[in-house]
């Protein structure tokens, strides 16, 4: 079988961050049905719309592959992406469930689980790479929708931009190099819905914004 990953947007055998290693290999004992490896990005090659998460959750994209797929912060973003016609499918399960997206692509800013959700500082720089390649195939105009402050400056970063000229903040719209446009909003963690910090009303108006620009 022919190997046609792209080694410059994702390496499936990174193991360049010790961290990740260790856990992996517990992962393995604990949940060997699961995944554990790096995440790749799911969707088109060619996008009008990229989102960017952090990094794969436990019981989500870590034990099936494929981001936002299995986990609670998955539910509202297929549920959106359906609604606004860019997922064939409002629920997503597993890797094999026959859902495609349309139009879009999902990536991550860390392609791995990171112990207790929380990558470090490190860790993210490391995987910028991977990101930065991905920025660099997008066709010009694409639009790039940031799930959280973390993703908006992995993406600031990637793009070899000054931070502090590029402010995350709901809703916030920035004009970057090659017509790009990116849309900030807070993740659809559970923390940011149960807590009311992100409605799904709130959520909506993103993809609002996204699908106009995308016109």
């Amino acid at each position: 079988m022919t190997d046609n990953t792209d080694y410059s947007t994702f390496n499936p055998d990174c193991d360049v961050c010790p961290r990740f290693v260790k856990n992996f290999a517990q992962l393995r004992t604990q949940f060997p049905h699961y995944h554990n490896a790096p995440v790749a990005p799911f969707g088109i090659k060619s996008p009008k719309l990229l989102i960017v998460g952090l990094a794969p959750g436990l019981h989500g994209a870590n034990a099936t592959g494929r981001p936002f797929t299995g986990d609670f912060a998955g539910i509202l973003l297929y549920e959106t992406l359906y609604k606004y016609g860019l997922s064939t499918q409002a629920i997503a399960k597993d890797a094999n469930d026959g859902l495609k997206l349309k139009n879009c692509r999902i990536s991550n800013a860390v392609k791995c689980l990171p112990p207790e959700n929380k990558p470090t500082s490190a860790e993210v720089n490391e995987c910028n790479r991977y990101l930065a390649a991905e920025l660099k195939s997008l066709k010009q105009g694409t639009i790039i929708v940031a799930l959280g402050g973390i993703s908006h400056k992995a993406i600031i970063k990637a793009l070899a931009l000054r931070q502090a000229e590029f402010k995350f903040a709901h809703l916030a719209q920035h004009a970057l190099p090659n017509e790009l446009v990116l849309l900030d909003s807070y993740h659809c963690s559970r923390y940011n819905t149960s807590t009311k910090r992100l409605t799904e009303a709130m959520f909506h108006k993103v993809f609002d914004r996204a699908t106009q620009l995308m016109v």
